[in-house]
């Protein structure tokens, strides 16, 4: 139910949660990122299996991402591409919105994620399933985590 005796937001309040938000996500990210570079995905028993995986026993798209990741903290451009070619291309679309969400927080004029048009995110979606399928098919094993 809506109360139409609450008051909106004011913009200070506003921006210091977005700011918040963008510190969280900040920190949260740079925290994860420093777990995966120091505690390898390529040894059992440090992470959970993909559920997707252990249910199905077929790849799902983000299946080799952690691996992906720590391969890229390395600065091992080659193996992170061998783990997940996908999460390896997408992975700076997510530093670009990242970078514009903080300069849209400083006041400054950036791209933002609303505005990409529908078509491309449909686009994305059938690459996203396409991949997920293509990993999937036997003999294609130069798409599997490996």
């Amino acid at each position: 139910m809506i109360d139409v005796n609450q008051r909106p937001a004011a913009a200070g309040e506003t921006r210091r949660r977005g700011a918040l938000s963008f510190a969280g996500v900040t920190v949260a990210g740079l925290a994860a990122t420093a777990v995966l570079a120091s505690v390898s995905p390529e040894e059992p028993g440090h992470y959970p299996t993909c559920p997707f995986l252990a249910v199905s026993d077929l790849y799902c798209p983000g299946c080799g991402s952690l691996r992906a990741v720590h391969a890229l903290t390395r600065g091992d451009l080659a193996t992170a591409w061998d783990r997940n070619p996908l999460a390896v291309l997408l992975l700076p679309v997510v530093l670009v919105a990242w970078v514009a969400w903080g300069l849209r927080l400083l006041g400054r004029r950036a791209w933002h994620p609303t505005r990409i048009p529908a078509p491309w995110i449909w686009a994305l979606l059938g690459v996203v399933l396409a991949y997920w399928v293509a990993r999937n098919v036997p003999g294609w094993t130069w798409l599997s985590p490996a």
